[in-house]
């Protein structure tokens, strides 16, 4: 048998079903809050007074009443109120955006870490000034909380392995934590290509697709990423690796990956093999990264053969990995991602070349292959919607504002 919800619980519950309605739906009245959520009319009241003593909602002046009674007084959501930051850590970069509860951007702070390989040293600290930027900006807003996306597994709120990083085990929120002792928020660290999974996967919806049950998601920026969505929901897996289809192995006697294996779509698909297969010359420094993906577009677009060949190669490897993935989850679809989406429609073919076969022997099992359509700015839109997420969800943790101090 179940037991009872604790009243803390119940509570906590309902001031979020209080929010989101006035959130979705506001301005409005708490008597239509009260016919929408079910809630007693008297508890809407209660919840009401608390969501506005938090400063998270308040009257906006009234609206026509049905029948004789006295106007209804409206209510919306004060979005300022609270500021959530997202980070977003690259091989090369540290990325913030700071929005309010509505998820407009108010803050922005794109800053490169230089951290040797191995190091997270670097990258902590970058954050951190980062984010306590963000907090002297914040001005009387209440810092949320704060979100790190990593390109790795992240096991247990810690990242597990980070490949293109040289990461091991990485306790990346406890090191946040350390530089900045004022801030009493939450730190919560996710893998990177889980929340662009989840942002490609609503942009998308929001255009009309149609998506299947299972979804694999793959990414490439400079390594190769992926994400399960099930029901539209990150599927972790047993260790938190699901969906890393990058180490995918492809071939039996192909390259040495980073992550121990060989013949990887990794090996096959990330920048630095696309580049040397398409012969586009190896750069040092730190803008190597994107003279090289430049370059490699610029000779696609142009036509060049050894390109378009290195891309071709490339989607047989992607069509294979994604067969592979398939006939183990029973996926019906596949969003390619980040540079994944630029390069379509060179991929394509060789994709199609590796489904083929499985389409023509089994029509009844539909695989489809979308693209992506927020480019690099999918990681930080999924990682913006988690953080609204966690205030539309616990509403409680937004303290009560202290009263002005006399005199002031």
């Amino acid at each position: 048998m179940n037991a009872p919800a604790a009243s803390a619980d119940v509570r906590r519950s309902n001031l979020s079903l209080v929010l989101r309605h006035v959130d979705a739906h506001g301005p409005c009245a708490r008597t239509e809050i009260a016919a929408a959520t079910g809630l007693a009319h008297a508890s809407v009241t209660a919840m009401v007074a608390d969501l506005s003593e938090r400063g998270l909602v308040k009257e906006t002046g009234t609206g026509v009443s049905e029948g004789r009674g006295r106007p209804r007084r409206l209510l919306r959501v004060v979005h300022g109120r609270v500021w959530t930051v997202a980070v977003q850590v690259t091989h090369d970069m540290v990325r913030l955006r700071a929005t309010d509860l509505s998820g407009a951007t108010v803050h922005t702070d794109d800053r490169r870490h230089n951290a040797p390989f191995g190091d997270p040293g670097p990258v902590v600290r970058e954050i951190g000034l980062a984010v306590a930027g963000a907090v002297e900006r914040a001005g009387g807003a209440h810092l949320g909380i704060v979100v790190i996306a990593v390109p790795g597994a992240v096991i247990r709120g810690k990242v597990g392995h980070a490949i293109g990083l040289g990461w091991r085990t990485t306790d990346l929120a406890a090191l946040v934590a350390e530089h900045l002792p004022y801030v009493d928020c939450p730190i919560e660290v996710v893998n990177e290509a889980n929340m662009a999974a989840l942002a490609e996967y609503h942009a998308l919806a929001a255009e009309g697709v149609a998506h299947p049950d299972t979804v694999v998601y793959v990414t490439a920026q400079v390594g190769v990423g992926g994400c399960l969505l099930i029901g539209g929901r990150v599927h972790h897996g047993s260790h938190g690796m699901a969906g890393e289809i990058g180490h995918v192995p492809v071939s039996l006697d192909g390259l040495t990956c980073r992550c121990g294996s060989r013949g990887c779509l990794d090996t096959y698909l990330n920048l630095r093999s696309l580049s040397r297969t398409a012969g586009v010359p190896e750069e040092e420094g730190d803008q190597s990264t994107a003279s090289a993906r430049a370059e490699l577009n610029r000779r696609l677009q142009a036509g060049d053969q050894r390109a378009r060949a290195a891309l071709d190669t490339a989607g047989h490897a992607l069509g294979a990995a994604l067969l592979a993935v398939a006939s183990v989850t029973d996926a019906g679809e596949a969003i390619l991602g980040g540079h994944l989406a630029d390069w379509a429609p060179w991929l394509a073919p060789g994709i199609d070349a590796r489904l083929t076969g499985r389409r023509t022997a089994i029509k009844h099992v539909r695989f489809a292959v979308s693209t992506g359509v927020l480019g690099a700015d999918a990681t930080l839109r999924g990682v913006v919607h988690v953080g609204r997420e966690h205030v539309l969800s616990m509403p409680i943790v937004v303290p009560v504002p202290a009263p002005p101090a006399a005199g002031s």
